[in-house]
């Protein structure tokens, strides 16, 4: 068993940051997630049947939380979208979001947003589905009350480990103590899981990839087996939000800032 967990099975520690495997660090991107609002047009254009979505983009720290209560705090966001763009990162952080994702109803996606500017200088922007969530991305859009992953979306799950040895995964020793908290940590992920009502093969999926191979896209039948969309529809019709799988959320009356 320690020979496993310490050959490639190791989870981020609660008091270590976390990587995964093959990403590629990206400087244009965010050292750690953060979070804007955005709407299809101004108020003008469309009024109040104006798409209105938050976007997460960036790794997942142990502020994240933190920084997600600060944001929480500035608009109401019970029911509202949230678009992730991430890498992964932390699992202390990663549950501690995800709850707070449910605590507030909040709609899970993938996806990144894309603004333009028209000859008349009116800006629109839009949700493509041209986006990637990684690692324990994948657990934190477990948090969602609902959930939708287009099928164009990647969602791609792998073994993290200790930041410190992640030049060499396959040869890395680890001591007792960090077998003893990796342990915790797995059996920690795996009660998350079945608490957001996800399928276990999520862990399992992600548990099978070690850290010197290329992370796994979960395959369509993969995504539905795991419960990690459970909606047909991101948007929908105003009062239409229904019961999850037979239709969207809509942010018709969203706050936006």
């Amino acid at each position: 068993m320690i020979r496993i967990l310490c050959g490639g099975l190791v989870l981020a520690l609660t008091s270590l940051p976390a990587l995964a495997g093959s990403a590629t660090v990206d400087n244009s991107r965010p050292a750690a997630m953060r979070f804007d609002w955005h709407r299809e047009a101004s108020a003008e254009i469309c009024g109040k049947a104006c798409r209105v979505w938050v976007a997460a983009v960036g790794p997942i720290t142990e502020q994240t939380p933190a920084d997600f209560a600060a944001f929480a705090a500035q608009a109401d966001l019970h029911g509202a979208i949230l678009a992730l763009d991430s890498v992964g990162g932390s699992v202390i952080g990663t549950i501690r979001f995800g709850r707070m994702l449910r605590d507030l109803g909040i709609t899970t996606t993938v996806g990144t947003t894309v603004t333009s500017t028209a000859a008349d200088g009116t800006v629109t922007s839009s949700l493509s589905p041209a986006a990637s969530c990684e690692s324990m991305c994948g657990f934190v859009l477990l948090g969602g009350a609902r959930r939708y992953v287009p099928p164009e979306a990647r969602v791609l799950v792998h073994q993290i480990w200790l930041t410190k040895k992640r030049s060499h995964p396959e040869t890395a020793s680890y001591n007792a103590e960090e077998v003893a908290l990796v342990e915790r940590d797995i059996g920690s992920l795996a009660s998350y899981t079945v608490e957001m009502g996800g399928g276990i093969e999520l862990l399992q999926a992600a548990l099978q990839v070690p850290p010197w191979e290329p992370l796994h896209r979960l395959s369509g039948g993969e995504i539905e087996r795991t419960h990690l969309s459970n909606i047909d529809h991101l948007f929908d019709a105003p009062g239409n939000d229904g019961v999850a799988r037979t239709a969207g959320t809509t942010l018709a009356s969203a706050p936006l800032p």
